[in-house]
């Protein structure tokens, strides 16, 4: 078993909010080591509402098949 199938097991375990507790450290892990740029997940989520009618139209349904 390797680490990352440890660390599932224990946290499958946890209380639901300690389990956000190890959730919310593995985040703090990643942005701290520069695995996560936050700053455009944020960008992203904050452009889909004003995006939607933009990505999702009629006239341009015939490219999501592609």
């Amino acid at each position: 078993m390797n680490i990352t199938e440890k660390i599932c097991q224990e946290a499958r375990r946890l209380p639901e909010p300690l389990a956000q507790e190890v959730f919310d450290f593995i985040e703090y892990i990643q942005i701290k080591h520069g695995l996560r740029d936050v700053l455009a997940e944020h960008l992203k989520a904050s452009q889909t509402p004003a995006m939607k009618n933009v990505w999702d139209n009629v006239e341009d349904e015939v490219w999501n098949d592609l």
